[in-house]
């Protein structure tokens, strides 16, 4: 796809590390294979390193370049058990805890993008999204100003690329989450697209057309939105066809300089966003890339476990523009 080879290539030029923890998993050890010969990024993964080598033999799989992290055998170990002790202990974290949580691949990982050792992790293949989420949220954070980890999805048509907005974590944000969610998929559209961010909220109603309460909270959402970055070129509420068809935006919301214009689709809540998002790509025949995590203060993306090889290939490319 025409898309995600101008992400590679912009991925190769910006000379990142990205961490596949899971090396147990023989997709994830050609995966690596494929990044380092390719040049996309470098690459690090966490495991012994006799069982990795074995593996990666045993599949034919040459690690040449990639870098084997044995958590208890690295010398970061025992100034990461204690980092993350001291980030956890009000939460009853012992030291002895943050030892044993540190050997754990996803964990460890996650510490080495938070120390600056790697530009961004990809997980996912074997582990759940809540372990992989509790791992980037307990040991990385989120940035100032964002609360909330969400997701979007790169919705890739013939002739435009949208952003959709959340259609994967968070099931029904309140207003400020919605906020968050907003902020955070305008940042990501620009860094993956390189594209100025034209956000519409979506909802039922366009610009009062409608009243009920839940056209109040994208409203409110708009507002905090605007009040925290009032460099965005953002508007709401509005329905779906007065975000994306000119002649029907000019019509519903005369004078809004997103109507009919939008690229980042936000929906107000996951609902419609799952729902939009799976109609564009079946009936719509759009390419859906995601779901990618986002909200936290450096890229930790989630796989499905039903990923295929070129699929960590391709969330590793993101994963390394989106750390830009």
């Amino acid at each position: 796809m025409a898309l995600i080879d101008d992400i590679k290539k912009k991925a190769a030029a910006a000379n990142k590390t990205i961490v596949l923890p899971e090396s147990h998993d023989a997709r994830v050890l050609q995966a690596a294979e494929i990044i380092v010969k390719t040049k996309l990024s470098s690459v690090c993964t966490i495991g012994n390193e006799d069982a990795v080598k074995a593996k990666a033999a045993e599949l034919g799989v040459n690690l040449d370049g990639v870098k084997i992290i044995d958590p208890e055998k690295s010398d970061k170990f025992e100034s990461f058990a204690q980092t993350f002790f001291q980030l956890r202990q009000k939460k009853g974290v012992t030291i002895e805890k943050a030892r044993e949580t540190l050997k754990r691949d996803l964990f460890f990982g996650a510490m080495l993008v938070r120390e600056g050792l790697a530009d961004g992790s990809v997980a996912g293949s074997t582990a759940s999204t809540g372990d992989v989420v509790r791992a980037g949220l307990q040991c990385i954070g989120m940035p100032q100003g964002i609360s909330t980890v969400s997701s979007l999805f790169l919705m890739v048509f013939p002739d435009k690329t949208f952003s959709f907005a959340d259609c994967a974590v968070v099931p029904n944000p309140d207003f400020n989450q919605l906020a968050d969610i907003t902020i955070s998929t305008a940042d990501n559209h620009k860094k993956l697209l390189g594209v100025e961010p034209v956000i519409a909220m979506l909802s039922f109603s366009t610009k009062g057309s409608a009243e009920h309460e839940m056209v109040d909270k994208v409203r409110s959402a708009l507002k905090v939105v605007k009040e925290k970055r009032p460099d965005l070129k953002v508007d709401g509420e509005l329905q779906f066809d007065a975000a994306i068809v000119e002649s029907v935006g000019q019509r519903k919301a005369p004078g809004s300089e997103v109507a009919g214009k939008a690229n980042v689709l936000v929906f107000p809540d996951l609902n419609a966003g799952n729902i939009g998002y799976k109609i564009a790509q079946r009936l719509g025949k759009a390419e859906a890339i995601g779901p990618i995590v986002q909200g936290l203060k450096k890229p930790f993306f989630d796989l499905s476990r039903g990923c295929s090889v070129e699929d960590i290939v391709s969330t590793a490319a993101i994963a390394a523009l989106a750390s830009e």
